[in-house]
């Protein structure tokens, strides 16, 4: 079982991101602040855990917590800033949204930038060794993949609802078929050859 956070003696939340290998649809993140008597025996890392787990774990988490948020940051913002620092842009506006504010920020990954003053670890692996770090990966992950199957109906033939916009071979070969649409960003290797696409 994971452990429950980082640093026992603080108000800490975990926060994680999705999607930053996607080639459409924005980067989701999301932060959480669980209580101290918190615990699960399934809760994991979200690539670690079936859809279904991770749509039961959702309500489960967002009832329980002590304060949440997500935010998705836009394909539009990726290609401008990049997508190392949407999603650190991602995480920092989600835990905006926590009330109250933590004391510490558990960090999935090893890259992060300071939020007013807060102190910050950053753990490579996180979502498989911290449980609020874990809890946030699964409601950026859930949150994520509802974007991408709604978006998914506007243009079916990229079978968004199943690949949620990674870099598949069959997403590959949509984009070679129909070229790219409003949600691929512009600025990914969206093809193994890439020249010019041409936008739908």
């Amino acid at each position: 079982m994971l452990e429950l956070k980082l640093k026992p003696d603080l108000i800490e939340c975990g926060t994680d991101e999705a999607g930053r290998g996607c080639l459409a649809g924005p980067v989701t993140a999301a932060a959480i602040i669980l209580p101290d008597d918190f615990s699960n025996d399934i809760l994991n890392d979200s690539k670690q855990l079936s859809e279904a787990k991770r749509k039961t774990l959702r309500p489960l988490l967002e009832d329980c917590c002590i304060t949440y948020g997500v935010t998705h940051i836009s394909m539009e913002e990726i290609d401008k800033i990049n997508i190392l620092n949407a999603s650190i842009l991602g995480m920092q506006q989600s835990i905006a949204q926590l009330k109250p504010q933590p004391e510490h920020i558990s960090v999935d990954g090893n890259r992060f930038k300071p939020y007013h003053n807060i102190p910050y670890t950053c753990v490579i692996r996180g979502d498989g060794k911290y449980m609020n770090i874990a809890a946030a990966s699964v409601l950026a992950k859930t949150y994520r993949d509802e974007y991408m199957e709604k978006i998914h109906e506007e243009f079916p033939m990229y079978n968004w609802k199943k690949n949620k916009g990674y870099p598949t071979a069959e997403h590959r070969e949509a984009i070679r078929t129909y070229g790219i649409t409003k949600y691929h960003r512009k600025t990914f290797r969206l093809l193994p050859e890439q020249l010019t696409l041409e936008f739908k």
